[in-house]
């Protein structure tokens, strides 16, 4: 089973930019390194959802949906993250984002743009208040699996 381990700290951020970003989607990435099968997260680093409707234009049957619904991370934001974290030996090894009002379990939008290295926190904020999170990963068949959530200090 894929394992990603990260401390109280990674997850307190991201449970409060889900909690200060509601109703609308928070999103952000995750720096870290990977060893052995396990992704360790180092760096939790927010993003501001680049929902628009330039992002729409790719869903037309989606036009219903805002960034209460669904989540980007701009291009500049990854290229950023990309150089910072190679300065410090670090990579991209997830997204986290929340889902307001709904489950912490991927929707068909968030495995349709999934890439398969990653990992996939999403947080279940739940009238504004953090209730739940899970990590995913894809497997050979592109469907989300449940990875383990190691605590570490």
């Amino acid at each position: 089973m894929p394992k990603i381990a990260l401390s109280d700290s990674h997850l307190l951020s991201i449970r409060t930019h889900g909690e200060s970003a509601y109703p609308e989607e928070c999103c952000g990435l995750l720096l870290g390194t990977i060893a052995d099968g396990v992704k360790t997260l180092v760096e939790v680093w927010p993003t501001d959802n680049a929902w628009s409707a330039e992002a729409e234009d790719n869903w037309p049957e989606q036009k219903d949906l805002t960034e209460k619904r669904r989540y980007a991370i701009a291009p500049e934001d990854m290229l950023r993250a990309m150089k910072q974290g190679r300065d410090r030996n670090l990579e991209i090894i997830g997204i986290y984002h929340s889902h307001p009002d709904c489950p912490a379990v991927p929707s068909e939008c968030d495995r349709t743009l999934a890439w398969a290295q990653y990992s996939y926190i999403i947080v279940s904020v739940q009238q504004g208040c953090c209730e739940d999170f899970c990590s995913w990963t894809l497997d050979r068949e592109n469907k989300f699996q449940a990875e383990e959530i190691l605590t570490v200090d």
